[in-house]
């Protein structure tokens, strides 16, 4: 179980500790530099992951700041405390790779960013969608060969469509909205309901209601224990044969296996992905030259009606700008009064 904090925070008061950054790129390094200006922390940038062989590295940093594949499990935090990290910051909404019971036993602090930039998601969400309908990677790739034959390349209108949304928090939210103004009867679910998204004409129904109706699906709930394969061939069995299945949340809501299972009979139509169960080992590097090793993603690739992005739905500068932002502010609240609003604490 965790919680969110809310304290009030003196902004006057600058911090300058040492920060680890794991798993950074280039643009990483650019925009928390930028931001950093005004914060004037000292950051130390690593490429490869948080890993317990890696995090030794970290030894006199007081914080470290990770992203979505670092390692911080038992291994991982012990050994990041015993070199006196006392605050770990993501730079990512999800939490899914943080062993938090084992930071309240150590007296670590982790903090996140929850909402970055919703609509780059959201948008990126109908991206997946808009080119999987029209085929527009099959098109593009045609007319540079010189050929303009339609063959294959049969679309849907969105419009009137039911859509279901499973996850209705901001980037849930947002997609409401979009769907909204490509005419959707837009079904919802979520443990908690949204307001917001009931005022946009939405109906919240029971998750089997919603498998049952839409002929799109799309994730955008946390991947907590709850919501592991949340998309597994029971769900999948419920469904109406054809459905787009869309996921820009967390890789393991969908058992890849039940779903290419799915692919080959038809059941589902296409699948729209930005995220994938066993990606920690694919994304977010150049492995062009190299002979895929993951069969199951390999026979994903294999199918004309499957979409995937490398984890790149948040990747705009808005939303870095307001990663890099928020996670040094996060830090610095920590410093000048140990507490910070956007904190995850184990309970």
């Amino acid at each position: 179980m965790f919680l969110y904090l809310r304290c009030e925070v003196d902004h006057d008061k600058l911090a300058n500790m040492q920060i680890t950054l794991f798993s950074s790129k280039s643009y990483d390094e650019s925009f928390f530099s930028t931001e950093n200006e005004t914060s004037r922390h000292e950051l130390v940038f690593h490429e490869f992951k948080l890993t317990p062989t890696s995090a030794p590295l970290a030894k006199g940093s007081r914080a470290v700041c990770a992203f979505v594949n670092d390692r911080l499990d038992r291994e991982t935090l012990e050994v990041l405390h015993a070199g006196g990290t006392e605050f770990v910051a993501l730079r990512c909404a999800g939490f899914n790779n943080v062993d938090l019971q084992t930071a309240h036993e150590l007296g670590m602090k982790v903090v996140r960013v929850p909402s970055y930039s919703p609509y780059a998601v959201a948008e990126h969400t109908l991206g997946l969608l808009l080119a999987l309908n029209r085929r527009l990677y099959r098109a593009y790739n045609r007319v540079r060969e010189g050929n303009f034959s339609l063959q294959g390349l049969v679309g849907f209108d969105i419009h009137g469509l039911t859509v279901g949304i499973i996850g209705t928090g901001t980037i849930g939210e947002k997609v409401v909205c979009l769907f909204n103004g490509f005419g959707c009867k837009v079904l919802c679910y979520d443990v908690h309901e949204n307001e917001a998204v009931k005022a946009l004409g939405a109906k919240y129904v029971p998750l089997d209601e919603l498998f049952a109706q839409s002929d799109v699906i799309s994730l955008h709930c946390p991947l907590l224990e709850s919501t592991y394969h949340l998309i597994d061939a029971a769900a999948l069995e419920q469904m109406k044969p054809g459905v787009t299945l869309l996921n820009t949340s967390r890789g393991a809501l969908i058992d890849t296996s039940a779903v290419i299972k799915c692919l080959k009979s038809g059941r589902v139509g296409n699948l729209g992905i930005d995220v994938y169960e066993e990606e920690d080992n694919l994304f977010f590097e150049d492995q062009s030259g190299m002979v895929m090793q993951d069969d199951v993603f390999a026979r994903l690739l294999t199918f004309p009606n499957v979409l995937i992005t490398g984890h790149q739905a948040f990747f705009t500068s808005n939303a870095l700008t307001q990663i890099a932002r928020v996670t040094l502010q996060n830090l610095s609240d920590l410093e000048a009064s140990g507490c910070c609003e956007n904190e995850i604490e184990f309970s």
